[in-house]
């Protein structure tokens, strides 16, 4: 559990590392304008919602820190019963991967200004996405049917709680996913979505992250 806090905190390193990166030689009166154009100087100017991006990151870490931390001291009670974990967690788990992949990928055609591979991209990134999802869903079901039942035990509130919170922070993803796919199979131009498509990536990134630190946390309470 010390080393999902470790995994965690270093997680939250990263945002913030992320977040300083971008704002690296911007000008505090260029920040308002959200251009990403190169200035004789060097200074890059700062979409104001990159900033709003790492903020809410390092928020969602430090909640999903707290949520571990009691976990694990929650664990140390005598009413605690070890968690059976669905085997389709991990079948989700892969998808949420290869999801984030073809984020990954969308991003790149972004960059090479291929309007084609961006779409294909954020539809398979976004099929793969609520697949997960669905696959969530059927794991609830499968704890449902073999009793394991929300106020049942801590273990399993843990459950619940843990996998809804995650399955709600990509429920907003999704709604921005759906925006620029809309944008992009209206045919608008690729410079349009950049932004948007970078954005989207580097969220569903920290997602898997977040999802694989509490699919080891669940794992190691299963053994």
């Amino acid at each position: 559990m010390t080393y999902a806090l470790l995994v965690l905190v270093g997680i939250m390193a990263i945002v913030v590392w992320w977040l300083v990166r971008q704002t690296v030689n911007v000008k505090p009166w260029m920040a308002q304008r959200p251009i990403e154009i190169v200035r004789g100087d060097g200074a890059l100017s700062l979409p104001p919602v990159k900033v709003g991006l790492g903020v809410f990151l390092a928020v969602a870490t430090s909640l999903f820190a707290l949520l571990i931390s009691a976990y694990h001291m929650r664990m140390l009670g005598e009413d605690w019963t070890r968690l059976a974990v669905p085997r389709v967690l991990w079948l989700n788990t892969g998808l949420l991967l290869l999801s984030s992949v073809a984020m990954e990928w969308t991003r790149a055609a972004a960059r090479r200004g291929q309007i084609d591979g961006v779409k294909s991209g954020l539809i398979a990134g976004g099929a793969l996405t609520f697949s997960f999802l669905a696959g969530q869903l059927w794991a609830w079901q499968q704890m449902d049917a073999a009793g394991y039942f929300l106020t049942a035990n801590p273990a399993y509130s843990f459950f619940y709680l843990l996998t809804a919170l995650h399955g709600l922070h990509l429920l907003g993803g999704l709604w921005v996913w759906g925006r620029t796919t809309a944008k992009v199979l209206r045919g608008v131009e690729v410079g349009k979505v950049r932004l948007s498509v970078e954005l989207c990536t580097v969220y569903w990134h920290y997602l898997l992250l977040v999802w694989l630190v509490l699919f080891a946390v669940l794992l190691h309470a299963h053994t």
